[in-house]
């Protein structure tokens, strides 16, 4: 049985590219059941080769922004790998994209039959989601674990309290239990949903599926 808590991801506190994704803003979505390129060809993203490790993409993604005029402009490079976790392969999708995604549609319908895991901060207030997806629902979303919603907005409680979230067994806030790094205890409730343990060698050496997300997503090309 995975035993992993908020303590296991301290680590995204001393890392140099965890600190650069919180600070522009990032969603990491994870996706059971479909490859790289078929996520970013659903995703309506335009190829943009390959990219080695975090590097290669905080690269792709500067050259755009520097090509970009349009201040308001919200199109991102998306990068994509895959890797061995619950139930077969996942892929996993790193945006420097702050907190947009690959749009709310298309993790949906990328879900069916399957499962997504997404978490996000928007850079700068920020703000902080976690969203789970199961067969094409959203099962359960929430910036403030003591405030969840979706279809099944308490069906993650006991693992919620098991990560290190201070909540009661009713799913409040409790006022008794030790204060948790939100962001870190994040990361383990992804783990426990997806089997895959998220490390800074994990998505700092791996290389990656560029594409380019338009600024407004066509849909999401699934079929």
């Amino acid at each position: 049985m995975n035993s992993v808590t908020a303590d296991d991801s301290a680590w995204i506190r001393t890392s140099p590219f965890f600190r650069h994704a919180t600070d522009v803003g990032y969603t990491l979505t994870l996706i059971r059941g479909w490859t790289p390129d078929e996520v970013l060809r659903a995703a309506g993203a335009e190829p943009r080769g390959r990219g080695e490790g975090t590097d290669g993409l905080i690269d792709a993604e500067n050259a755009h922004r520097d090509a970009t005029d349009d201040l308001w402009d919200a199109s991102f490079i998306a990068g994509a790998f895959s890797a061995a976790g619950e139930d077969g392969d996942w892929t996993l999708v790193l945006g420097y994209d702050g907190g947009l995604g690959i749009g709310d549609a298309c993790v949906e319908a990328l879900s069916a039959g399957g499962r997504v895991v997404v978490h996000s901060t928007n850079g700068g207030k920020p703000i902080d989601l976690f969203q789970w997806y199961e067969d094409g629902a959203l099962r359960t979303v929430f910036e403030w674990a003591s405030h969840r919603d979706g279809d099944t907005p308490d069906a993650l409680l006991p693992l919620l309290r098991e990560v290190g979230f201070p909540l009661t067994p009713e799913g409040e806030h409790d006022d008794n239990a030790p204060d948790v790094d939100g962001k870190a205890a994040v990361l383990a409730l992804a783990e426990r949903l997806t089997g895959i343990r998220l490390t800074e060698a994990l998505l700092g050496e791996a290389t990656y599926a560029l594409g380019l997300v338009p600024d407004s997503p066509p849909g999401c090309g699934t079929n």
